[in-house]
């Protein structure tokens, strides 16, 4: 298979980007995005140019480092699935192919297709910890969890924090991944003692972080890679008006 890419190239932060041809040839319908990528960066490499710049770890969708625009799309064509397990064989032979990185004033292009996501670190950072007595650990058969309770919070913890709402986001905003964090812990008994708190808190540093505000499109959940509902932010702002409202704490 043979591509035509058109990728983002910026040297630096406070640089001026554009968009740089490329061919991809030789490409195997098995390799992942990340491999053709890899491919066109060591052609790149022996030509004694820069490669592309984009972000990669663990490559099986779990690390959310692979965090793509590729042709308008966040991680692509596919619904619930990573850039890192999007397959060629999803595109035409010969096909264009646009490949940017995220666009949200909150995450800053550091180089080429990188972003800067530490504005979801501060966010986590916002809620803090869980209360945890001290002493020998209990036994986890004794702290009763309701099925629908567990699955909630499973479905919820499934956020692999990459960003996917924020980039589909007509406004940018981060609310599904804040809302996945709270709904994760809310569910569960260990959670409940900040519950309010950590909500008042991370949805006050995720304004902070200049995201912007949720108006229910639902791109976010059609773009998240784990296809996580945005019931989650429904609950979210319900223990929002309760904590500001002080009714707990």
């Amino acid at each position: 298979m043979r591509f035509k890419l058109r990728v983002w190239r910026q040297a630096e932060a406070g640089s001026r980007g554009s968009l740089v041809d490329y061919d991809a040839s030789d490409v195997s319908p098995d390799m992942s995005f990340l491999e053709m990528l890899d491919v066109v960066n060591e052609k790149l490499t022996e030509g004694g140019h820069d490669p592309i710049a984009f972000d990669h770890d663990c490559r099986e969708g779990i690390c959310g480092m692979c965090s793509l625009m590729i042709n308008g799309a966040a991680h692509g064509p596919m619904k619930g699935t990573a850039t890192c397990q999007l397959h060629m064989r999803s595109f035409k032979d010969g096909q264009t192919i646009y490949v940017e990185p995220w666009r949200a004033r909150a995450f800053p292009v550091i180089k080429d297709l990188i972003v800067d996501r530490s504005a979801f670190d501060r966010i986590i950072q916002a809620g803090g910890f869980i209360s945890a007595s001290t002493g020998g650990a209990q036994d986890a058969n004794t702290i009763l969890v309701p099925k629908r309770e567990a699955e909630a919070a499973m479905d919820a913890a499934a956020c692999i924090g990459c960003g996917a709402c924020v980039a589909a986001c007509p406004n940018s905003s981060a609310s599904l991944f804040t809302a996945s964090k709270l709904s994760h812990l809310g569910h569960l008994p260990q959670g409940q003692a900040e519950r309010y708190r950590r909500a008042l808190s991370m949805a006050t540093q995720m304004d902070l972080e200049s995201f912007g505000g949720c108006t229910l499109y639902g791109e976010c959940q059609e773009a998240c890679p784990k296809e996580i509902s945005i019931d989650v932010i429904a609950r979210m702002n319900r223990d929002f008006i309760r904590a500001s409202a002080g009714s707990s704490s």
